[in-house]
């Protein structure tokens, strides 16, 4: 089976920066995957390479076989990457319902059509209300999205990302910032994600990583310090040492 995503000895550099140093990580189709680290890691960076939002200074980016290093991001998203970011990135002065719809519209072909009220299309209308359903948005659907809470905003994201039905989704600390009540429904939703779906996952706190994927990679300095089944990495002692704050280089 060929992998969803290969990151083939990937590398960013800023000025004299290496950001992200010679990576190599290979996800399958339907895996649960989290890159954890700490602040610095380079952890967001890689993301951002996965998506598009940068270019790589070196290395190879497989997308379901497919080299898509050099696409933007709009052509990486109609292969079927989609992400959340850390800082959501909402519609605040639409309704949540109106968020979801333009959503579902962006990668279907009617949205070149023009003087047709978005809320005509019945077949989007409905695939929308499922999805908020899903993520338990439903009641507040005719709500402006800048109205919600903090967390039910992270839910919307989150929502939004899974609109195109993608084939792999990069989940950029989808709990941060959310009270521990917050983070135990958004685990739930993500632990009832389509299976078929394979999940990216970046996590500063490594409880939430490790309750949500089956396997870890673990970035301290741009460079990967280990992959693996999440007892193995749990028990590395590089890790430990990190995440006690004396791992040194």
């Amino acid at each position: 089976m060929v992998p969803c995503l290969v990151l083939d000895h990937v590398s960013r550099e800023f000025g004299g920066l290496k950001a992200v140093d010679d990576v190599n990580l290979a996800i399958r189709s339907g895996e649960r995957h989290a890159v954890i680290g700490p602040n610095g890691a380079g952890k967001t960076t890689l993301f951002n390479l996965v998506s598009g939002e940068l270019q790589a200074t070196a290395g190879r980016i497989m997308l379901f076989g497919s080299d898509v290093a050099r696409l933007a991001p709009h052509q990486r998203a109609a292969r079927g990457i989609a992400r959340t970011f850390q800082i959501t990135r909402l519609f605040p002065r639409l309704t949540v319902l109106e968020n979801v719809l333009l959503a579902c519209q962006a990668l279907d072909p009617r949205k070149f059509t023009m003087f047709r009220r978005l809320s005509s299309q019945m077949d989007l209308v409905k695939k929308a209300g499922d999805l908020l359903g899903e993520f338990g948005l439903a009641p507040q659907k005719q709500e402006l999205a800048r109205n919600l809470s903090y967390g039910d905003q992270r839910k919307l994201e989150v929502a939004l990302s899974m609109a195109g039905r993608p084939r792999l989704l990069l989940l950029d600390e989808p709990m941060a910032g959310l009270s521990p009540g917050e983070s135990e429904s958004m685990l739930a939703i993500l632990q009832k994600l389509d299976p078929a779906i394979a999940v990216l996952l970046i996590e500063h706190d490594m409880d939430v990583a490790f309750a949500f994927a089956e396997r870890i990679t673990v970035l301290y300095q741009g460079r990967v310090l280990t992959t693996g089944d999440k007892a193995d990495v749990g028990a590395n002692p590089g890790v430990q040492e990190i995440y006690l704050g004396a791992y040194a280089r």
